[in-house]
């Protein structure tokens, strides 16, 4: 019998409140007292995953070394743990219908009505116990999305009761995250939304172990006393969530709350030492006591929400601490420059990074940006869709090539330099096909890359349709955009660069998703000091 243990995480009052910061910040602190953690995500959306959504409606899609594409709160899992996660890791009611649907098909339930209990939610129970079973972890946590009472997390609510049914007394327990709202009017907190917040949870038939409350002030012992009386905790489970400057500080907040501590003793497991977060903390302190700054300006076209590239700006979190930075990240949204505004817009930056993205909105925009850091020796980085507007770029105002595109962008372009990956050409479901996951890359010597990564292969996370069009290949590199990096198995481009550049270079991966506090992405470190030298020289003349 397996002895991991669980931990559900449900959210009430208000959607947004932080369910994974907490998740991630908890299991850090498990980790560091020498726990084997990992967290999943169970998304009540009936998308198979978030691979089709538009990033404005859902935020950027994560993907994992196995290729699966998930939820953007895997990436804070993986930022705060340093530790890969997988297809296992991300659970939609999307897939555990398709799963339902095809066992139904293949007549695995034959004589039997399919239901939502048990069919739906013994489908559930077994994804939750994937990680369990593995004998990898000594607890998984689970991150139930949505506000407890919406009709979506209905069944996940429901197997999580029988789960703790099924475990027994001290191998899983429920936090609760809500809101204590401050009415300015009166002065005062109020918790009648966690009250009723906790009584939907039991009506369900699940009574919360401990409540998160997120609050912009310190709630008082006589209000937690309250709290802990009302909604039928013990007095030492009511933790305060107050307000952050950054996401980073959350697990020292959590630690000082005790919430780790409380866990472990609902759990049974051993307490211990006090949680080792040295590595952690340095990294905080570099952050927050910055020796210089720099900016940098986020070329894409869903910069309006800061989600849709949430991976690329905490990775240059990461690097502004390694180098001692503080990096301003200015959005500019690549639909508003063109060719008759692009100094203007540009030229108080430090560099620039042309962000991901699919489609041609925006695509004329980003091309004028790549010139522009061409022309003027500004630090650039293309990152996938970034890449590709840079070898467009080139052949354009380099090669000569006026209708130099995409594939993707104009169908009757008489030179693709990016053009659709063969094995992509057949392909007609726009879901889990693109070329996902961890892919092999091998560098060339004395290159910009070979001496940021210091390795020959290298390993990167891939999400792309489109690439590097080969039959341009020499052409480009004599006209001096050097390819760097290729698929030892495949030969497609991985990363170009510009020799003669001070620091140009563009990849077809997206080395935001490998980025942690303990391990920062290399390429985001050496653009972020490409960055900081640019900004003296500028500031010396």
């Amino acid at each position: 019998m397996s002895t991991t243990k669980y931990i559900f995480v449900t959210g009430g009052v208000s959607s947004s409140l932080g369910k994974g910061i907490i998740a991630a910040s908890l299991a850090k602190l498990l980790q560091a007292r020498g726990y084997r953690v990992t967290i999943q995500k169970l998304d009540p959306y009936i998308n198979v995953d978030p691979g089709t959504l538009n990033p404005y409606e859902h935020g950027e899609c994560y993907v994992t070394d196995d290729g699966a594409e998930t939820d953007l709160d895997l990436g804070h899992y993986e930022r705060f743990l340093n530790v890969p996660t997988s297809q296992a890791n991300n659970v939609t009611t999307g897939r555990i219908y398709q799963s339902v649907i095809e066992k139904e098909r293949r007549g695995e339930f034959l004589g039997k009505t399919v239901q939502v209990v048990p069919h739906i939610t013994n489908e559930i129970k077994e994804r939750v116990q994937i990680l369990g079973n593995s004998g990898d972890f000594d607890i998984v946590i689970t991150e139930i999305g949505g506000t407890v009472g919406d009709i979506e997390s209905l069944p996940y609510i429901e197997s999580v009761r029988q789960m703790k049914w099924d475990l027994g007394a001290n191998n899983s327990l429920v936090i609760h995250l809500t809101l204590i709202p401050y009415l300015s009017a009166a002065g005062e907190l109020k918790t009648k939304p966690t009250q009723h917040s906790v009584k939907t949870l039991m009506e369900s038939g699940i009574q919360a172990d401990i409540l998160v409350c997120r609050t912009e002030h310190e709630l008082s012992q006589e209000l937690k006393d309250k709290l802990a009386l009302f909604c039928n905790v013990e007095k030492g489970a009511v933790i305060q969530s107050i307000d952050a400057s950054t996401i980073y500080d959350v697990p020292n907040m959590m630690r000082e709350e005790g919430l780790d501590t409380i866990t472990l003793k609902k759990l049974n497991l051993e307490v211990g030492e006090a949680p080792k977060l040295e590595v952690w903390n340095q990294f905080l302190t570099r952050h927050k006591n910055p020796k210089a700054s720099v900016n940098i300006g986020l070329i894409g076209k869903y910069v309006e929400l800061q989600d849709s590239y949430k991976s690329i700006l905490e990775a240059f979190i990461h690097a502004g601490a390694a180098n001692e930075v503080k990096v301003n990240v200015e959005p500019i949204h690549s639909e508003h420059i063109d060719a008759s505004n692009i100094s203007e817009e540009l030229k108080n930056l430090d560099a620039i990074l042309v962000a991901p993205g699919f489609g041609e909105r925006g695509v004329e925009g980003k091309i004028e940006a790549v010139r522009y850091a061409r022309e003027n020796n500004l630090p650039y980085f293309g990152i996938c869709l970034g890449m590709q507007m840079a070898v467009i770029e080139y052949a354009r105002n380099v090669l000569g090539y006026a209708d130099a595109n995409s594939s993707e962008m104009s169908k009757n372009t008489s030179h693709p330099v990016i053009n659709l990956m063969e094995e992509q050409k057949h392909v007609t479901n726009m879901g889990g096909t693109m070329r996902l996951g961890s892919w092999e890359c091998k560098i060339e010597p004395n290159s910009i890359v070979s001496t940021i990564y210091a390795n020959e292969i290298i390993n990167e996370r891939h999400r792309h349709r489109y690439e590097y069009n080969d039959h341009y290949r020499d052409e480009l590199e004599k006209a001096g955009m050097r390819t760097t990096g290729t698929n030892p198995k495949t030969g497609l481009v991985e990363i170009i660069e510009l020799p003669e550049h001070p620091w140009f270079v563009g990849v077809q991966y997206h080395p935001e998703y490998k980025s942690t506090v303990a391990n920062p992405h290399p390429l985001f470190v050496g653009f972020v000091k490409a960055a900081h030298k640019y900004s003296k020289q500028t500031t010396d003349k």
